[in-house]
């Protein structure tokens, strides 16, 4: 099972969801990401939020149509998406990806970027239109060459120690950045494949492309 969480970022910021679907998919919305999902023709599974960003008749449409609507009160001490979060980490997923989470408000974003670390031991990522973006922990990783130009790696951790980058155009062995670095930003791939590995921290890896390119 994959699960798909759509928030209520910016409409333009978001990617073609319907590429995303298929038979093993389940959709969450996520306060107006409810109601974007409806009238792309989606059904959610289940929807969270207190709808602060909904008027009274787009509310009462959507609790018409779906069956588990959490409504929860606008003064509380979570986010509607770390709600929703708290919900799909339970649900033993194989991946879940978060749509509408960046774009807007800086808050929003940098508020969502950080619940990656709170659940950083779930396989999650944050997509949008230019951008995918996760968080690992000290291992090593693949990464495919795909529709994204750009590869950063930025220090989430006080430092990150040992980074080796190989198949990259950039390549590093055994190097440490401290948090505010910039030296692994906007790094590409120089074959099919590569690997990132290091040994100690949190790393962030955002993969990008320019607006104009290829979904």
């Amino acid at each position: 099972m994959i699960i798909h969480i759509v928030g209520g970022g910016p409409s333009e910021f978001l990617p073609p969801l319907h590429h995303y679907n298929g038979d093993n998919v389940k959709w969450v919305g996520v306060d107006r990401g409810a109601l974007r999902l409806l009238q792309m023709g989606i059904q959610p599974v289940k929807v969270f939020g207190d709808f602060d960003s909904m008027d009274a008749k787009e509310l009462k449409w959507v609790q018409t149509v779906l069956d588990d609507v959490e409504i929860w009160p606008s003064e509380k001490d979570k986010t509607d998406m770390e709600i929703a979060l708290d919900w799909a980490s339970e649900q033993n997923a194989i991946k879940i990806r978060v749509f509408g989470a960046t774009g807007g408000r800086l808050d929003h974003l940098f508020g969502n970027v950080q619940l990656l670390v709170k659940y950083i031991d779930k396989p999650i990522e944050i997509i949008d239109r230019q951008n995918t973006i996760t968080v690992h922990t000290p291992g090593t990783y693949p990464v495919l060459h795909d529709h994204h130009r750009y590869i950063s790696f930025i220090p989430i951790s006080h430092e990150v120690k040992g980074i080796t980058l190989r198949g990259f155009k950039y390549p590093l062995t055994n190097c440490h950045i401290s948090i505010g670095s910039t030296l692994c930003i906007s790094n590409e791939l120089i074959r099919s494949s590569g690997t990132f590995s290091f040994s100690e921290g949190i790393l962030m890896m955002i993969r990008s492309k320019d607006l104009g390119g290829c979904f």
